[in-house]
């Protein structure tokens, strides 16, 4: 097996990463240069450089890459209106393969022969890691310390800690596993891991609950085009400013708030509390959108081809070529998803007040209850009678069997 010189690991900051850290300068006797994605995490960053070198790292990057994240990574997701067994926004899914990319990225920079994370060997994420890095640059070797050691409860992983001195700060045991970004906030464990028990409030985080929303209503205006966002209330501040206001705004009204049992793709069931204010508010605005733009048919298409989409995403396959070419299609169906939304936010549910496109295929004169000059209503029968051509035939089977006993 090849020596290992120089490895990039995958880095929180959190007690998993940093046992990571020293456990593999102890294993392969490597340098180890940790990389930290700045996807959203906000206050999560803060002294994580100092804290990744006093651990022993050799160079530690953290880098914002909010903006490629919304751009390239959240903006198709939507547009192809992906959403995992009918309900989940994807938010910790979409951000692996950006991670990963990244990782791989630095460790061809840095001249490293291995990359590293800290996923489990139960969850999906580390073959979201290990896909993106085997679909990118596979002669990197992947390293998975959850695969490998006996460090198998946080007890052993404390206990380690306190051997090599790592610092690990004295405060209340974390209740949840989380992660955050940009999009979502992610809790599992605790009493979440009983699916019968009901979250804690310490699983409220970006949402309020909604019976401590306002009382009063809010109305915002969401503009598209070609199937992005683009503007709040006509303003246009920016993909990633945008983001943030819908999270405050949508948090604010207990909007965006997910608790789903699902199947994870390793081939367990788990359950997860997902926050996702401000993906929740687009969604549903570029939802009702497309019902103004894109005629049945394409529509009907697309809502086939979202479950297959949103399980490559969710399995790790973003860099795949399936994923690519659905992608493909998916913006093509976009482009004529221009307008505005105008929705009213009350208490953890959003209602569309109306919708505008200069690409509307609405036509009031069709649509009319009134009289019109335009639809011949006696075309119908001939339309019904075509479509019951078929239900006729197999009625004459049934009953053709039936007298003949068969």
């Amino acid at each position: 097996m090849e020596r290992l010189d120089k490895v990039v690991l995958a880095y929180s900051g959190g007690l998993d990463t940093s046992v990571i850290l020293k456990w593999i300068q102890k294993k392969y006797a490597c340098e180890v240069i940790t990389f930290t994605a700045d996807l959203g995490q906000e206050e999560e960053l803060e002294g994580l450089e100092e804290k990744a070198l006093s651990t022993g790292a050799s160079k530690a990057y953290i880098e914002d890459l909010q903006e490629e994240f919304v751009r390239d990574f959240v903006w198709p997701l939507f547009r192809a209106g992906a959403v995992y067994e009918g309900r989940y926004l994807l938010g910790t899914s979409i951000a692996r393969p950006l991670i990963a990319k990244r990782m791989a990225e630095i460790a061809l920079e840095e001249k490293a022969q291995a990359v590293a994370h800290g996923a489990t060997g139960k969850g999906n994420d580390q073959i979201r890691f290990e896909l993106t890095i085997m679909a990118l640059e596979p002669s990197l070797r992947i390293i998975a310390p959850w695969r490998e050691w006996d460090l198998h409860s946080r007890t052993h992983l404390l206990e380690f800690a306190r051997q090599n001195r790592i610092p690990v700060p004295v405060t209340p045991e974390k209740l949840y596993s989380c992660d955050r970004n940009l999009l979502h906030l992610s809790f599992e464990g605790a009493e979440l891991e009983d699916p019968w028990s009901e979250p804690g409030e310490g699983s409220y985080h970006l949402a309020v609950p909604p019976e401590k929303a306002p009382d009063e209503p809010q109305q915002i205006t969401l503009g598209f085009e070609r199937g992005n966002l683009v503007s709040l209330d006509g303003q246009s501040t920016g993909s990633l400013e945008l983001v943030k206001r819908l999270n405050r705004i949508g948090g604010r009204h207990g909007i965006g708030r997910l608790d789903m049992v699902e199947n994870r793709f390793i081939g367990m069931k788990s359950r997860g509390v997902y926050e996702t204010p401000g993906g929740t508010i687009i969604y549903a605005a570029h939802r009702d959108l497309e019902g103004l733009c894109l005629d049945r048919e394409t529509l009907h298409l697309r809502n086939e081809l979202v479950p297959q989409y949103s399980r490559l995403v969710y399995n790790g396959f973003w860099f795949s070529p399936e994923r690519e070419a659905l992608q493909a299609l998916m913006d093509r169906i976009q482009e004529n998803v221009t307008g505005e939304v105008r929705l009213k936010l009350y208490k953890g549910s959003i209602y569309p007040l109306g919708r505008r496109s200069p690409n509307s295929l609405y036509n009031p004169e069709l649509a009319t209850f009134e009289q019109d000059q335009v639809f011949n209503q006696q075309d119908a029968a001939g339309f019904i009678r075509l479509q019951g051509l078929r239900l006729m035939s197999v009625n004459s089977l049934r009953k053709t069997k039936k007298i003949t006993g068969q």
